[in-house]
C-alpha cells in the first residue's frame, strides 16, 4: 500500500504545480525514495545495536501516523476527477500475477532457483500476468492502459527502472555484508552500526542531487539525467569489481551510487510523466515503481545466491562471491545505460504540447486553492 504514495504524489504535483516547476518537484520527491532507503539502512544499524529490533517497526509506525496527519491537514483534495469504473477483475489478476513472481524470487534463498516451488510459482505468476494483459487489452476502461505501456519513452524507461533496481537494492545487501566480513577475507570487520554508516555517502549524494533536480532538468533534460545516473552507478560497480581493499574506496563507491540513484530516480519519474496524459500519471508512475521493485527483488536474490554459492571454510562468503555479485550489478547497469540511450529525445514540438497539456491551475481558469 505504501508503494502507492509516490504515484499519488506525482499526480498531485502535476495537477497543482505550475508547468515550469513540475520537473523539479517530481525530481525532489523521487529522490526522497532513495534517501529513505539509504537512511533506513544507516538508522537500522544504530537501532539494532542500541535498542531492540522491535523498534525497527515502532519508529516507522510513528512516522507514518504523523505523515498521515500532515497529509490530511495540509494537502488539498483535487477537484479534477476522471469518472471511471474500476476493473476489479484486472486488479485481481495483476495483484496475483505480480505477487506470485515477487514471492517466487524472494523465496529462492530458501527454495532454490531450480526447485519445483520456485519454477511453479514463477510459471503461475507469468501466466496470470499474461491473462491480466489480455484482460486490459479487451477492457473499455483498462486499469493499466497497455497501449500506454508500449510507448517508446515509457517501455525504455521502465526497462531502465528494472535494471537500476537490480543495482540499487543489491547494494543494500552487498555493501553492509562486505564491510562486516573479517579482514582476513577482504572485509573490514565492521559492526552493524558502522556497516550502515558505509552507505551514508550514498544518502548524502542523493540529498544533494535531489536538490539540483530542477536545474539539471533545465540544463540537460530528463534523458541526460538518466544517462548520467546510469553512468555514475556503473562507475560504482566498476570500482567495486576492480579494487575494494580500502575503506575509502567503499565510501567513494557508495557516493557514486548515490549520485546515480539521485539522477536516475528523478529522471525516470519525469520521463514517465512527460510521455503520458495527465490522467495516466498515477498509473504510469506506479507501474514504473513496480518494475523497479521487481528488479530489486531479482537483483537482491541473485546476489544472495552468488554469495551462498561461494562460501569459505567457515561458512562465510569469500571474496570471489562478492566479485561475482558486483559483476552481476555491473552488467545490469551497463544494460541500463544502453536502454537509457534508447529513450527518445524530446523535440520542441513535444515541449510545446506538454506546456499546453499541463498548465498552472490559474491558467485553466480555475481558482488557486490553499490548504485547509
Amino acid at each position: 500500500a505504501g508503494g502507492g504514495i509516490f504515484p499519488l504524489a506525482f499526480s498531485i504535483i502535476r495537477d497543482e504545480f505550475p508547468n515550469e516547476r513540475v520537473p523539479g518537484a517530481i525530481g525532489l520527491v523521487s529522490s526522497l525514495l532513495g534517501i529513505g532507503g539509504g537512511a533506513g539502512v544507516v538508522f537500522a544499524g544504530i537501532v539494532t545495536q542500541n535498542l531492540s529490533y522491535h523498534w525497527l517497526f515502532w519508529f516507522p509506525l510513528a512516522i507514518i501516523v504523523f505523515t498521515a496527519y500532515l497529509t490530511r491537514r495540509y494537502i488539498p483534495e483535487s477537484p479534477l476527477k476522471t469518472p471511471a469504473e474500476i476493473n476489479y477483475r484486472a486488479a485481481g489478476l495483476m495483484t496475483v500475477g505480480v505477487s506470485g513472481v515477487l514471492l517466487a524470487i524472494t523465496e529462492t534463498s530458501t527454495w532454490g532457483w531450480g526447485s519445483p516451488k520456485t519454477l511453479g510459482l514463477l510459471a503461475l505468476g507469468v501466466l496470470v500476468i499474461a491473462a491480466w494483459v489480455r484482460e486490459e487489452l479487451r477492457s473499455r476502461e483498462p486499469l493499466v492502459d497497455m497501449r500506454m505501456m508500449a510507448i517508446r519513452g515509457v517501455w525504455t524507461t521502465n526497462t531502465v527502472a528494472f535494471l537500476i533496481g537490480v543495482g540499487m537494492y543489491s547494494s543494500f545487501v552487498l555493501l553492509p555484508e562486505l564491510v562486516q566480513e573479517p579482514a582476513s577475507i577482504g572485509g573490514f570487520g565492521a559492526s552493524v552500526t558502522v556497516a550502515g554508516l558505509f552507505l551514508l555517502p550514498a544518502t548524502i549524494a542523493i540529498v544533494v542531487v535531489g536538490q539540483m533536480a530542477g536545474v539539471l532538468e533545465r540544463r540537460v533534460g530528463s534523458r541526460g539525467s538518466l544517462i548520467g545516473g546510469a553512468l555514475f552507478a556503473l562507475a560504482c560497480y566498476v570500482l567495486l569489481v576492480a579494487d575494494r581493499s580500502a575503506a575509502g574506496e567503499i565510501y567513494l563507491a557508495a557516493g557514486l551510487l548515490g549520485i546515480g540513484i539521485g539522477l536516475s530516480f528523478s529522471a525516470m519519474a519525469n520521463l514517465i510523466v512527460q510521455n503520458v496524459r495527465p490522467e495516466q500519471t498515477g498509473v504510469a508512475t506506479g507501474m514504473n515503481a513496480v518494475t523497479r521493485t521487481l528488479g530489486g527483488a531479482f537483483g537482491g536474490q541473485l546476489a544472495a545466491t552468488l554469495l551462498a554459492s561461494n562460501l569459505g571454510a567457515a561458512g562465510i562468503p569469500n571474496s570471489s562471491g562478492f566479485t561475482l555479485s558486483f559483476l552481476m550489478c555491473l552488467i545490469a547497469l551497463a544494460a541500463a545505460l544502453g536502454f537509457a540511450l534508447l529513450v527518445p529525445r524530446r523535440s520542441a514540438n513535444d515541449l510545446a504540447a506538454e506546456a499546453l497539456a499541463v498548465l498552472p491551475r490559474a491558467s485553466r481558469g480555475e481558482p488557486e486553492r490553499t490548504a485547509a
